[in-house]
This record gives C-alpha cells, structure tokens and sequence, in this order.
C-alpha cells in the first residue's frame, strides 16, 4: 500500500483515559513505520460562541482554551513517555470532531482513536458518525479496543470484490512488519428462499457453492502472497454472518482488519448494525481502510 511520503501517523485525544490508551498505540504505530505523530484535539467551543477564557476573578489558567491545551500537553507527553525516538507535536484545532479529522487524515498515513472518551473525539463511536469517518477518511482508520497484544494474527475479512483488494494489502503489510501470520477470512451463507413458504431449487449443490466460495478466497490473496513470500497466511473459508465470524476471529488477533465499501457480505461492514457489532465487539484493534476509486 502506497502512502504519501512524510505523512504522519495521527491520533485524536479528548483527556479520556481511553485517548490516552489510543496515544500510546498511536506512538508505537509512528515508531514502527518510522513516521512522526501528530496529537489533535478537535475544540468545537469556538463554533458554539462559548467564552474560552478564565472567569472574571478565576484562576488565569482555567478556562475551556486553557484545559484543552492541558489536554494536548498531557497526551503529548505521555507519547515521549512511551518512545524518544518519535518525532511527537500536539495541535488544537478549532472545529467539530468528525471534520477535524477528516482533514487531517487526508495527509495522514494513519488515524488513531480511542473506542471510548469523554466527547469531542470519543463521539466517533456512536451511531452514524464512525460509519462516516471511516467511509470518507483519506487513509486508514485504527480503532482502539480491547488489550493492545504482541502475539495472535493479523485477521481481515474478505469478500471477492475488487473493492476489498485495498484491505487485504494493508493487513499484508501489517502482517509483515509486525513478524506475524495473517489469517484471511471469507464468510458465506448457503442461499435462503426469498419469500416465506418458498424452497430452494433442488440444483443447488453445497458442495459446489464451498468449492467456488473457496477460489474466491484463494484468488484474493494470490497476488499479495506473491508480493509478501515472508508472510504465512491461513485462508479460512466459514458458514456464517460475517459480524459474528469477524467478531470471534478477532479474540485471538493482535489486529482485525475490514474495508469500507466492499460488496457482498462484507460489504455491509460499515453500514448499519453490521458495523456497529464489530466496532462495538470486536475483541482486537480494528483497522478500517477505504477504497481508494
């Protein structure tokens, strides 16, 4: 996967102890791909007409503008904390959460964020407004959730689309910068009747659908495996809804991977109630990368 040169690994922070957890993942994400990181809190107080400042007769250090100072200071020092060799800054920037970071992550080469916080980034993860970051960003979106671990897979989802080629290469990627195998995931249904009281036509044969469920499989991976020999890769073809199959894959994943407007069963990843099982179960860091057209 081919990222702008120079582009920053990005984090969002809101003072959360989850952003700050995100801070942490973050800095070893820049450190790992020897890229700078760059703290951002969207300060959305501006647009609402708030006063910024301290109140008259208070301390001169309170105040909203002051506090979400703190907050940038605060996780920019916790990333120097996790490694000197980062290259860390911290910005406030004016603006709601979801367009800050959908300019900042179109010179990005990474978007971090936390599963949970206290507002401003934290939102991301409620209803629609995940779905349309990840949908819209520039470059790849990380979620933070569940513990950060060394060992286990990199697992993305598949879906036979030409669509889905952009995530399979960055967990390719992943794979092998991180010394790891990658397990790639197919999930299918075997056809239901359209209508109640309906049956299936006799021609359908289980055997057959597997067998053709199997080469889509196969034929997704062939070229990035051509591309990364180092790379081990367990393909894994199941019966099932790709939520729930997704979602028990990522228990034993250091990193789960999914694409955003992919077609089939995958692709409704990141629409609806799909989406929000992974993003609010999956039991790994969940990495979402958008189709580039």
């Amino acid at each position: 996967m081919t990222i702008r040169s120079g582009a920053p690994v990005v984090v969002g922070v809101d003072g959360s102890d989850s952003a700050l957890h995100a801070v942490r993942v973050a800095t070893r994400e820049a450190e790992a791909r020897r890229r700078p990181l760059r703290v951002v809190h969207a300060f959305i107080w501006p647009l609402l007409g708030t006063p910024l400042g301290p109140a008259p007769g208070g301390p001169p250090d309170a105040g909203l503008r002051n506090y979400a100072e703190q907050v940038v200071a605060d996780a920019v020092a916790e990333a120097r904390k996790v490694s000197t060799e980062v290259d860390v800054t911290g910005e406030l920037v004016d603006g709601s959460p979801v367009p800050v970071l959908l300019r900042e992550s179109r010179d990005a080469a990474l978007v971090v964020l936390g599963s949970r916080g206290l507002g401003g980034f934290g939102e991301l993860l409620v209803g629609s407004a995940a779905i349309g970051v990840s949908a819209r960003a520039d470059c790849p979106v990380l979620v933070v959730r569940g513990e950060a671990r060394a060992d286990g897979p990199v697992v993305v989802g598949v879906d036979g689309s030409a669509l889905s080629d952009e995530a399979i290469g960055f967990a390719f990627e992943e794979a092998a910068r991180r010394d790891t195998d990658l397990m790639v995931v197919h999930a299918w249904l075997f056809p239901t009747p359209a209508a109640p009281g309906a049956v299936l036509p006799l021609a359908y044969d289980l055997d057959a659908i597997a067998e053709e469920e199997e080469r889509v499989l196969a034929e997704s991976v062939a070229g990035w495996s051509q591309r990364y020999p180092e790379v081990t890769v367990h393909r894994r073809l199941v019966r099932g809804t790709p939520a729930r199959v997704l979602v028990e894959a990522s228990r034993t994943a250091q990193l789960t991977v999914v694409g955003a407007h992919g077609r089939g069963a995958w692709g409704g990843l990141l629409l609806g109630s799909v989406s929000h099982a992974v993003l609010h179960h999956a039991a790994s860091p969940l990495a979402i990368v958008r189709h580039h057209r």
